[in-house]
């Protein structure tokens, strides 16, 4: 067995960790992982991930304030193949990497907001909750200008289990 090139070795990687989760990764999640271990640079790693999107291994979901990365059917079936280009120990790096972050990881991807400009010239903000893959909550709120719409966007990654319970709490 040969090891893989190092820069296809971090484009494996990526993949080898996309697989091994069932939910979206951020690019900060990936970044975590790859630069706390050493393993390559910051610029190095986004031109993997962009070559990975440009292959169509993996798909990308970007909102105003963050990027989610997806496996295609792809993706699955290249890191299924050459998943033995990656070494034993680089692998259960990232395994353990995974299962010590993983309620993190995956409360991180579950919570998404993002806004846009409506046809009134006013701002949507969509804020949403996932849990299984599907909406626990989904609150769309219209606001005047663009600044109100980052501060609810901000504010809902910080508060949403508050908002959560309020509502539920006052609806039940």
């Amino acid at each position: 067995m040969t090891m893989a090139e190092p820069f296809t070795l971090y484009k494996l990687i990526i993949l080898y960790m996309l697989k091994k989760v069932d939910f979206p990764l951020t690019n900060s999640q990936i970044s975590e992982f790859v630069l706390d271990e050493g393993y390559t640079t910051y610029f190095k790693l986004q031109q993997a991930i962009s070559e990975l999107i440009a292959s169509g291994f993996v798909r990308e979901e970007s909102t105003h304030s963050r990027t989610f990365y997806h496996l295609t059917a792809e993706g699955d079936e290249t890191i299924r193949y050459f998943k033995n280009d990656i070494s034993p120990a680089i692998q259960q790096d990232i395994d353990s990497f995974l299962k010590e972050k993983q309620y993190e990881l995956k409360n991180e991807v579950a919570v998404k907001s993002d806004y846009y400009q409506n046809s009134n010239m006013e701002y949507s903000v969509r804020c949403q909750v996932f849990e299984q893959g599907a909406p626990l909550i989904d609150l769309t709120l219209t606001v005047p200008t663009e600044s109100e719409a980052v501060t609810i966007s901000n504010n809902w990654t910080k508060k949403n289990p508050q908002i959560y319970a309020f509502i539920m709490e006052n609806l039940l």
